[in-house]
This record gives C-alpha cells, structure tokens and sequence, in this order.
C-alpha cells in the first residue's frame, strides 16, 4: 500500500484518468436495447438479496474497517421536500469502499450510481452492478439516447442518482480535482436539484494502522441542495450550476477558492503538478 503523504500513488497527469486496471471482459454490449434501470423481477430478487447483505454484514464493516464518521447528515430531513421527487448527489471519488459508506449513510433511501462502463464488463461487475451501478455508453448515440430516457424515467420517479464528477477514482487524494459535466448537465436538463458531498480524512489510531494496514479514516459531509439558477439563460445555467457544485464540495472538504490548493472546475486541463501540493493550506484533516 502506497503512503499518500509522500505521492506515491500513480496519480495520472488527466485528473480523469482511471490508474487501476481493469482486468476481465465480460463482453458486454451497452447498446439502445441493454436494460440501463433493470426492473426484471431476477434483477429485483438480486438486489434485495445484495441488500440484505449490506445492511448484515458490509455497513457494519464500513463504520469498522474505514471509521466511518457522517456529517450533515441532518440535512436529508431539512430538505426532505426538496428531494423527495427526484435528486443527483455529487462527491470526489477517493477509495473503493467509498460508495459503499454513501450508501450507509443515505440508508435506507436506496441510490443507483453512474459507472464507467468497463467496471461494469470487469470482475466486480455483476457486484458494482447490484448495489446500483448503470454503465455510460461511449460511442454510440442511440445507446446514449436509450440511457438518458432510462435515467429521466428513474430521476422523474424520485430516484436518488450518484455520480462521481471527477470520473475516476484517485485513492487518498485529497484536493477535489475538475469535474465533468455530466452531473450539472443531468441536473438542468430534468431540473432536479444536486446534493453535495465531501470526504475528508482523519488520522487512524495504532490499532487500526497495525491489524488494517488503514492510512486514514473517514468522514462523509453532506451538503445542502443546490439547484440551477432559473434566471440565467438556459446556456448559462449548466457551467454556472457545474461551478457552485464544485466549489461548494471544495467547502466541505475544506478548501476555499483562492487559495493555492484550490483546483480549478472544467476537466480540461492535464496538468501534472494537480498532485505535486496535495497537502496544502485549507484541508479540514489532520493532513
């Protein structure tokens, strides 16, 4: 296990870019016709079945194996009107188990969340797949067009949708890096409102270092809802509502625009030095 503190890890010079590998293909086609939201009843039986598990066995495990702490959680009753017809959530992407913990924190409202299509076709497919993961297509229209409606329908129907905006997951990484669009884009267009969540983290104890091997423990904030500012022009309110998603996560995580940590908001820029200064002025965590 790399130590994060010196920037060990292989952190790729695209903020996007996926550094673990994937390593099976199950050949799977998503194309119009792949069921994006499947409600065959086999699909329906598994996924109980997945759930009953979570809630035995792996959300325990949560709180156990990464010292899960959640903050805000409060949030989700303040705002429970706001979200009750349909929500997006939103965080940075820093460890495997990292769903999961959302997961455990949202119970018992049960989420689906975007995934890269390749961990759907790999190994831990048909798991990613049954706690909730819905594969993007890449390079064909009429499957982008079938998945869009199957995630109207599902959002319209008052589903809570997670998605990563960063796109890949960089382990123990702790500035929030450029987001996608997807995220603000899905948000206007059904006209659904965005929660933002942070994760941060907390140094472990002798204990868990010593039979875990843990580099850190870790804390969920959950944000307040933001929604698109209808009075922009509809072209405007994507990158507006992209903008204040991405610095309000920064807030939970504790940084603040203007200081040299703070990360800029389009992924469209592959600078190296994104980790070069990963521990810097601003961070809430004991790094």
């Amino acid at each position: 296990m790399f130590d994060p503190k010196t920037n060990k890890y292989p952190y790729p010079v695209d903020t996007a870019r996926h550094y673990l590998v994937v390593k099976k293909d199950n050949g799977t086609v998503y194309d119009k016709n792949y069921p994006y939201i499947d409600d065959s009843k086999k699909f329906r039986f598994e996924y109980s079945l997945v759930r009953a598990l979570l809630y035995a066995v792996v959300f325990p495990l949560s709180y156990i194996r990464m010292g899960l702490k959640v903050d805000g959680k409060e949030n989700l009753k303040k705002y429970r009107e706001t979200i009750k017809n349909g929500v997006i959530s939103c965080c940075n992407h820093v460890h495997m188990w990292d769903y999961i913990c959302i997961m455990n924190a949202l119970k018992p409202i049960r989420t689906r969340i975007l995934s890269w299509d390749k961990n759907i076709s790999g190994e831990n497919g048909w798991l990613i797949r049954h706690v909730g993961g819905i594969p993007i297509p890449d390079g064909d229209i009429r499957a982008t067009t079938a998945y869009v409606k199957a995630m109207r329908d599902y959002i319209n129907g008052g589903g809570w949708l997670h998605i990563y905006p960063e796109a890949s997951m960089w382990e123990y990484y702790c500035p929030i890096r450029p987001f996608k669009r997807g995220a603000a884009h899905l948000a206007c267009r059904f006209d659904k409102p965005i929660i933002p969540m942070a994760f941060t983290f907390r140094e472990p104890g002798s204990i868990r270092k010593k039979i875990f091997g843990q580099i850190a423990l870790f804390t969920l904030h959950i944000g307040e809802p933001i929604r698109a500012n209808a009075d922009l022009p509809p072209a405007e309110r994507e990158a507006d509502l992209l903008i204040r998603c991405h610095e309000e996560i920064c807030r939970l995580a504790g940084f603040k625009p203007g200081e040299n940590i703070y990360e800029p908001v389009y992924n469209d820029s592959k600078r190296i030095d994104y980790y070069t200064d990963t521990y810097g002025v601003g961070y809430k965590g004991s790094w």
